[in-house]
């Protein structure tokens, strides 16, 4: 075996993967387990699945959850987009330095610096917390990423191929949308379920934005687990787990047949 393939290599790879997968393979398993006690296992069952669908506060909140990340991650798409077109098209203009760094401010800010700047915007303004303030939060963070990947997809498209819809007589908006958009079209969809991911991941922002009846999954499964965990706790993580592994494969393979049809065409 060469060195570039040594067994001190393979043993990293291995145990660097464990790290990081064997963790979620024993929740998985665990909830599935007979016994309350989830450290110990007393035979294979599906019951706590049934229990979670009997639990009305966690299925709330997986609602509430499922809500806001669908329509921040679709409202920050847009406005990410948006942005990244301005950054790549218009090169110069008043305040680019100043639009730049608010649009790029929130991958370098803590979150918890973002969740309290947004707590007190709303306070001084009185808007009451709940549904919309966490909406809006996840918006003002998850629209930084979008941007980040739209403008990387921007910078190597051919812009030519638009202008020469343009000089054959279509409108700059409408050649955008027949033409530019369908090509960066896998980077939008990407920068929509990285956006979705991080609003259903997310725990510090919501905290502090959050009011009575918008109470999030994650928020939920915190405030259990303090308590305990519980069977319930590692069979609605095997869920969203398993979502967001189903969003991922199908995105790809969505991306993936769009490369092979512009490639026959």
């Amino acid at each position: 075996m060469n060195a570039r393939w040594s067994w001190f290599n393979i043993s990293s790879v291995v145990i660097g993967f464990a790290f990081l997968y064997l963790p979620i393979v024993l929740l998985v398993i665990y909830s599935f387990n007979e016994s309350r006690l989830v450290t110990v296992w007393a035979g294979f069952s599906t019951k706590w699945y049934g229990e979670l669908f009997q639990n009305q506060g966690l299925l709330d909140a997986a609602w509430v959850t499922v809500r806001v990340a669908f329509l921040s991650a679709t409202i920050a798409t847009v406005l990410g987009t948006l942005a990244a077109v301005s950054l790549v098209r218009f090169t110069r203009f008043n305040g680019r330095t100043l639009f730049t760094g608010m649009v790029y401010a929130p991958l370098v800010m803590p979150e918890v610096i973002t969740g309290l700047s947004l707590l007190l915007l709303f306070v001084s303004i009185d808007f009451g917390r709940g549904f919309w303030t966490v909406t809006l939060a996840h918006i003002t963070f998850s629209l930084c990423f979008v941007a980040v990947v739209v403008q990387s997809r921007l910078i190597t498209f051919d812009r030519s191929l638009e202008e020469a819809a343009q000089d054959l007589g279509c409108p700059p908006f409408q050649a955008f949308m027949k033409v530019t958009l369908p090509v960066i079209l896998p980077a939008v969809i990407s920068g929509w379920m990285l956006a979705f991911t991080l609003s259903l991941d997310d725990l510090v922002i919501a905290s502090f934005t959050s009011g009575p009846g918008a109470t999030t999954l994650p928020m939920k499964i915190y405030s259990q687990v303090r308590l305990g965990v519980t069977p319930e706790i590692n069979a609605v993580c095997t869920l969203l787990i398993a979502v967001v592994t189903i969003g991922v494969i199908a995105a790809s393979l969505l991306t993936k047949r769009r490369e092979m049809n512009r490639e026959r065409q």
